[in-house]
């Protein structure tokens, strides 16, 4: 395999670049930056060890790569392909483009692989944690098929979808989660620093104490004297509770109780409808065997009692059977979407029918997340208002009353 070489240099416009680059030496590396115009200052080899050290970019699609760079790399290699370059000279062309270190160092050692003879698919899987098992099954069909450009293209898209997807759910829970932080701040701060300074003054006064104002100096004592041992009880909450649903029957019952939750239920539902309506019909449309398609699902729905409706549909299909019978068995999934299985499997048309269930359901989460956030905006208002306001009439309203008696 060839070399590869970190190296620092200077544009023609006196700007500082920092890359990698792959050739036989060190010298002819150089020579290969001075023909786009470089001027290089440093250059040593790199190993697999510093690759791993590189930052990453966005949320992590694995091992510091972010789904974005990953996307935008498939279908760039696509559009190679589909323009009747060969595959070895395309990765090539990808090396020179592609910005992201780590990226660059892997396909570096994909292409050497594939100039050897491997499979794109084989040597992509030596790298699990950037290429998953969908990317894998998905480049292996396209292989056997001789239609990797299109199934690149649509494995580009899938990947967009989810990231989409996402980043719609972290953006629309983001304001939720910054209100209460901001509520959780702000009652800390009054229990903490007001309230015990008040206390001292009802003390001074040596007059009899509303039942309601006791509560708060009360709450306001033991945030102040036992502040550690609440948060080290909170911690251990946390760390059991993570312990037990880690289990098979915590996660059993932890899956169950979102599912059936009155607000967040609904949409956890949808979300993973999506997943496993958009997966398939991208693996299905990309030659992917069924009962391949349906042990990946099952993974990415992120529920077990779902997955478990879905490995119980892989079990017929190997039977010979029908998939949409056991999904609607196990209750899990809406009747639209029985409903569009049942016609797929009935016309042969089985991933256009899911493809049409994943675009109904991710905009039905948009229009959920929406909603939801613009609920909860007004809720949250309102419990941090009722909150502040029963603190100021159990203690500033008996403070003013004392002052009055004086």
């Amino acid at each position: 395999m060839a070399p590869i070489y970190d190296y620092k240099a200077y544009t023609p416009n006196g700007k500082v670049k920092k890359g990698i680059v792959e050739a036989d030496t060190q010298k002819s590396a150089r020579q290969k930056l001075i023909k786009q115009h470089l001027m290089v200052t440093e250059m040593k080899t790199r190993t697999s060890s510093s690759s791993s050290s590189s930052g990453s970019r966005g949320f992590s699609f694995g091992g510091g790569v972010g789904v974005k760079d990953v996307a935008l790399m498939t279908r760039q290699l696509a559009s190679l392909i589909k323009a009747n370059i060969p595959l070895v000279d395309a990765l090539g062309a990808l090396v020179d483009q592609i910005d992201h270190p780590k990226l660059k160092f892997v396909l570096s050692q994909v292409k050497q692989e594939v100039n050897e003879g491997i499979s794109l698919a084989k040597s992509m899987g030596k790298h699990p944690r950037i290429f998953d098992h969908i990317f894998i099954n998905m480049v292996e069909a396209g292989e056997q098929s001789g239609t990797l450009g299109l199934v690149l293209l649509r494995l580009a898209d899938l990947k967009e979808a989810q990231m989409r997807l996402r980043s719609k759910v972290i953006g629309g829970m983001m304001y939720p989660v910054l209100m209460i932080f901001v509520a959780v701040s702000m009652m800390l701060g009054i229990f903490t620093f007001v309230i015990p300074k008040l206390a001292k003054i009802f003390e001074s006064m040596n007059k009899p104490i509303p039942a309601t104002t006791q509560f708060v100096m009360d709450i306001s004592d033991i945030i102040v004297g036992y502040w550690y041992l609440l948060g080290a009880g909170a911690f251990l909450c946390v760390f059991l509770f993570k312990t037990y649903i880690q289990t098979k029957s915590g996660r059993y019952r932890w899956d169950r109780i979102k599912l059936k939750a009155v607000l967040f239920g609904p949409l956890l539902r949808m979300i993973a409808v999506t997943r496993f309506s958009s997966t398939m019909s991208t693996l299905l449309s990309s030659g992917v065997p069924i009962v391949a398609c349906l042990n990946i699902s099952k993974n990415l729905v992120g529920n077990v009692h779902i997955a478990n409706a879905i490995e119980t549909a892989r079990e017929n299909i190997t039977e010979g059977q029908s998939i949409a019978d056991p999904l609607k068995k196990s209750g899990e999934f809406p009747p639209l979407v029985i409903h569009m299985i049942s016609i797929g499997e009935k016309t042969g048309e089985l991933p256009e029918m899911l493809g049409n269930v994943a675009s109904t359901y991710e905009e039905q989460v948009n229009t959920k997340i929406e909603t939801m956030t613009g609920l909860i905006e007004p809720l949250m208002i309102i419990m941090m208002g009722g909150m502040i306001g029963f603190i100021v009439l159990s203690i500033f309203l008996p403070l003013m009353e004392l002052n009055n008696i004086q």
